[in-house]
């Protein structure tokens, strides 16, 4: 039904989504829909759920996996991610984290920017021996706000996601953290 939801999202955006078309797109009645899901809000909820869930998933992998000699090189993963996952996942640029339906999960979860500044924020704090402090939890937050609006610029513009705004965004979000973090001490 998910899956059903997230091709509906792309083909004709979420005003045109229904319970009854995804009950048609999945192959069911169109009372499983509504066993699991009361309306096409949650619907959109359960999709942007799962599009964070996965979206978090990866950083988080590529965090463990990858060796990055610097802190921008963790940027630009979190960025890679985002850019992919809008290019190959369903739904994934139709839902923008929140933006349409009031993403309502657990304080556990927040909303992905406040997960994905968490997850920057250890690997600064882990990783390049950054202090922790009220200043760099801001900093971190506010870089991933404006790096978030950037790149759904791009998305806007080139449905795979011009490159030349993805570019700017690397850029804006680099030179800002530059910036603050500058007053930050390195071990």
């Amino acid at each position: 039904m998910l899956d059903a939801c997230a091709e509906l999202l792309d083909e004709g955006g979420y005003e045109a989504l229904s319970t009854t078309r995804v009950a048609e797109r999945a192959g069911v009645a169109i009372g499983s829909v509504y066993q699991f899901f009361p309306d096409k809000r949650a619907l959109s909820q359960a999709l942007t759920r799962r599009n964070l869930e996965l979206f978090v998933t990866r950083v988080g992998r590529r965090f463990i996996t990858d060796d990055y000699s610097g802190w921008w090189e963790a940027v630009d993963a979190i960025i890679d991610e985002y850019v992919d996952l809008h290019r190959t996942v369903p739904g994934f640029r139709s839902l923008h984290f929140g933006d349409v339906v009031g993403l309502d999960v657990p304080d556990s979860v927040a909303d992905s920017n406040t997960v994905i500044s968490g997850r920057l924020r250890a690997l600064l704090l882990e990783e390049f021996g950054l202090l922790d402090s009220e200043e760099v939890d801001r900093a971190i937050l506010v870089a991933a706000e404006a790096g978030d609006a950037v790149l759904k610029l791009a998305f806007r513009h080139d449905s795979s996601g011009a490159p030349e705004i993805v570019a700017e965004a690397r850029q804006l979000v680099r030179g800002y953290l530059s910036r603050q973090l500058r007053s930050a001490q390195l071990e």
